[in-house]
């Protein structure tokens, strides 16, 4: 790799990057136009409202599909600039991570003009009214905090103008995967709106969406950019396209896992032929299959030629060219589907729970109902048992090649994974939204037991134990990429003490106590983000305090048995404060509920208090344990130490130590 940076790289060979990314953000949007205005009759019909005019009709669904485009082309170039292709030997990004960089920022710049125009199109089709004669922009701009999806959009062109402003001026590694990520919440307001959000069975299609368009936006944006990379002649395009296989391969997984459960939750296997929704279900399934079997004939061509021969990409570029063509269809498909009103509700008049948090109760929490009244959480039940399976793939792979790895670690990782998906998928789970009590329950193991039985299976060792070491001269690859991490300044901040104790205890009174909790109790999206948080600021303290695997910031036992004793009595403080209390956090979405066996909303609010009360001692106790074996070995490796040095130099300090003593008892003598 050469040591210059990105401005003394060899320039870049003339190609049609820009005239094909256009091509394709044009393909997507005339899809999606035409197609919604197949089923323009039906949606007005469906919501009621007058025709908007053909700028809106024909502009709304053009603009969202190429936008779209845009936003996977940020992400996948961010992802490419990240891990994709190496940087040069000082982390300045080399001239393909540079170039690809720079269009992700042209992306992000273009996503967020789109989206703001998402605001003015969709308070035009929402309100009926024709775009260019009755609303002004101040106007557009002050309903649209009334309107869910104009909201969101709004929210998307700030994330998307915030990474492409904060993308100018980077010109290191260490800066693209925070923009990569940055790239990926862009599309977060959009997956919690839209059909998927609304109706029975919204928590199962809201989760579906996150993970189809996650994975969408990484095999299509990753094409994108490997597309544009190969044209333009960038180096190491062998390796760019052996990472980007195995990505697009996971990636081709979720979206037909999630897409499966996407679509039987909105249609009926009857309505799939009979209904304009259905048949667009069914195209987009098609293109799925289409793009798989094109994966499939680019891992067997396109990269095995470059394995072989690093200046051959004719197959892959050829191959790339059509999977992004289909690619351009599937989003105007998508977008599409998202215009086209889906069928009926199959139960007509869905209770108030039903509409509200997805589904039904049985009634009051039993026992029975709280073990065996499953609802399996798409997001945190499937990572529970990918993260259990992934874990078990790495140990097999150390003792396949001779390798010990400590049976306790296995058990505790397991157990912690059994746990994330009792506390999410059981009848915990189930409950969790429509009673304080029942969410304290799953709070309180997800902050406190989860993260616990995690960090003590030291999954940072096992993985850098399992994984290969680049080698000397060679690209940085997973391994070193989790060093990076390991060693960033961002770990260094997290694992200070006192910023992981504030996260983990502060966190969850200003949750509780300043409001937040109120506002967003009856959201999905809040009641992800609550488990999120609950689940990584546990980690993270633990980590800090009982974890086996290294930290930027190793503590001595005294001082992890003091963030131990200063931050979990504010735990069982919480609680007594909760039991005390007089009003009923959250009570006016609970009463929304009109649940006739949930009427007591204080007293299950106290009861709740009690669980955060009792549930400090269980983990307290589990950390001392794990405190005192850790303390107890650290002694025993200090005194195995001492032993090696002894017997290295026949015990010359115990020697010289004996030596000063003799000598300062023979000048008391003489003294005497």
């Amino acid at each position: 790799m050469s040591s210059a940076g990105p401005a003394a790289a060899t320039p870049a060979r003339r190609a049609p990057v820009w005239p094909l990314l256009y091509g394709i953000g044009l393909l997507a949007g005339a899809t999606a136009a035409g197609l919604a205005s197949l089923s323009l009759a039906d949606a007005l019909t469906a919501t009621g409202l007058p025709d908007p005019g053909p700028v809106t009709t024909h502009g709304l669904p053009f603009v969202r599909a190429a936008g779209e485009i845009a936003a996977v082309i940020a992400v996948g170039s961010f992802m490419f600039a990240a891990f994709l292709v190496p940087p040069q030997r000082n982390r300045v990004l080399d001239a393909g991570g540079y170039r690809a960089l720079r269009v992700g920022t042209f992306a992000s710049g273009v996503w967020a003009v789109c989206a703001l125009l998402m605001v003015a199109l969709t308070v035009s089709d929402v309100s009926g009214q024709p775009l260019s004669t009755r609303l002004r922009p101040s106007d557009i701009w002050s309903v649209a905090s009334l309107v869910e999806v104009a909201g969101a959009w709004r929210w998307t062109a700030l994330f998307a103008a915030v990474v492409a402003l904060v993308s100018i001026p980077v010109l290191r590694w260490s800066w693209t995967p925070m923009l990569f990520a940055g790239s990926l919440v862009t599309l977060l307001p959009l997956a919690l709106t839209g059909h998927s959000s609304a109706g029975g069975a919204h928590d199962i299609a809201t989760n579906s969406l996150l993970v189809h368009l996650v994975a969408g936006a990484l095999w299509a944006g990753g094409l994108l950019a490997l597309l544009v990379h190969a044209l333009r002649g960038g180096e190491y395009a062998d390796l760019a396209a052996r990472r980007f296989s195995a990505v697009a391969l996971w990636c081709f997984v979720a979206m037909a896992y999630s897409g499966v459960l996407n679509a039987l939750v909105r249609v009926a296997p009857g309505d799939l032929v009979g209904s304009d929704y259905g048949r667009l279900v069914l195209a987009k399934a098609a293109a799925l299959g289409v793009l798989g079997v094109l994966g499939w004939r680019q891992r067997r061509g396109g990269v095995a030629v470059l394995r072989a021969d690093p200046g051959a990409r004719g197959a892959l570029i050829r191959l790339a060219l059509v999977e992004a063509i289909v690619f351009g269809l599937t989003f105007g498909v998508a977008v599409a589907l998202g215009r086209t009103p889906p069928p009926p509700p199959r139960q007509a008049n869905p209770s108030i729970p039903m509409v509200e948090i997805g589904y039904d109760l049985a009634g009051p929490p039993t026992p029975a109902r709280v073990l065996f009244d499953w609802r399996f959480d798409v997001l945190f039940g499937t990572a529970a048992i990918v993260c259990a399976i992934v874990y078990l793939a790495g140990v097999r792979r150390l003792r396949r090649r001779g390798d010990a790895w400590p049976a306790g670690r296995v058990a505790a990782w397991l157990l912690g994974c059994l746990a994330l998906l009792l506390a999410t998928s059981s009848g915990i789970g189930r409950y969790m939204p429509a009673m304080f009590s029942m969410h304290m329950a799953a709070h309180m193991l997800l902050s406190m037991l989860v993260p616990i039985l995690l960090v003590l299976g030291a999954p940072v060792t096992l993985a850098l134990r399992a994984l290969p070491a680049a080698g000397r001269d060679q690209p940085p690859g997973p391994r070193e990429w989790l060093l990076a991490a390991l060693h960033s300044r961002v770990s260094r901040i997290l694992t200070n003490p006192f910023v992981a104790t504030a996260l983990f205890v502060v966190g969850f009174y200003g949750l509780y106590f300043g409001g937040i909790f109120d506002a967003v109790v009856g959201s999905h999206a809040g009641h992800l983000a609550m488990n999120l948080h609950f689940l990584l600021s546990g980690y993270l303290f633990y980590w800090v305090v009982i974890g086996v695997d290294p930290t930027p910031r190793p503590l001595p036992p005294i001082g992890k048995l003091g963030m131990v004793f200063a931050s979990l009595p504010l735990h069982a403080f919480f609680g007594v404060v909760l039991m005390g209390t007089t009003t009923v956090l959250g009570g006016a979405f609970y009463r929304s509920l009109h649940l006739d066996w949930h009427t007591d909303l204080l007293g299950d609010q106290r009861l709740g208090g009690g669980i955060a009360w009792a549930a400090g001692e269980v983990p307290l106790v589990v950390v001392l344990i794990a405190l005192f074996v850790q303390w107890r070995r650290s002694d025993e490796r200090t005194a195995r130490r001492l032993d090696r040095a002894a017997d290295r130099d026949d015990d010359a300090d115990l020697a010289a130590y004996n030596a000063m003593l003799a000598e300062l008892a023979r000048r008391d003598r003489a003294g005497d």
